[in-house]
């Protein structure tokens, strides 16, 4: 969206990090109980820090004279970027920070469970921030440079076809980027048991673990 305002930003980022924290719900490691009110944090938490750090860019970039009007322009249709890679890294680590201090249920390579380990529980939440701060790289990066390049012949010639083909380039770069970021790491990650916990490694002879990292 070019160009929107502050209330816009505001909207969308809260609708983003809502279905974000939505996501991260439905699809965090449910092995140990924990209360709702973890997650009404998280999800507040994750509001506040994409909210602020959308409006705090967007006004630097606004109110910098600097930049010549086109550059600025340029520079605006990137904001939500780094506002959004950093804000759902944030959404995964609040809504399942639980996890660090209660651990994760590891098991063995029969889904034989072992115990529950907090070393763990800091891979899973590793690979699921990797997993939060790409997912967004394409979808928000490819789409305004495939617009520039549209902006100066097709939509000159045919203004009506800016939202349309808006549209078009935002499917295609989240299709790209959905199956992308899941598969850097697999749902069912391994560990080496000599990297776990004493009592973790007093329970099994097997060389890997494997626990559930979510999606």
């Amino acid at each position: 969206m070019p160009n929107p305002s502050l209330r816009q930003i505001i909207f969308w980022q809260w609708l983003n990090q809502s279905h974000n924290a939505g996501v991260n719900y439905a699809n965090r490691n449910a092995t140990q109980h924990t209360p709702a009110s973890k997650f009404v944090i998280g999800y507040l938490g994750a509001v506040s820090v994409s909210v602020s750090i959308a409006i705090g860019l967007t006004m630097v970039i606004r109110r910098a004279k600097a930049l010549p009007p086109t550059l600025k322009t340029v520079v605006e249709r990137f904001v939500p970027l780094p506002a959004v890679a950093c804000a759902s890294t944030c959404n995964v680590l609040f809504m399942r920070f639980h996890e660090l201090n209660e651990g994760i249920q590891v098991i063995d390579e029969d889904n034989k469970p072992i115990g529950v380990s907090q070393i763990a529980a800091k891979k899973a939440l590793t690979e699921m921030a990797m997993t939060r701060a790409f997912l967004p790289v394409p979808i928000l990066s490819i789409p305004p440079l495939i617009m520039l390049a549209f902006e100066k012949n097709i939509l000159r010639r045919f203004p009506r076809l800016n939202i349309p083909l808006n549209t078009l380039a935002c499917t295609l770069s989240f299709g790209l980027a959905l199956p992308m970021s899941i598969a850097l790491f697999p749902q069912k990650s391994k560990v080496a048991i000599n990297e776990l916990e004493k009592e973790i490694q007093a329970k099994t002879n097997q060389p890997y673990v494997y626990y559930n990292k979510g999606l």
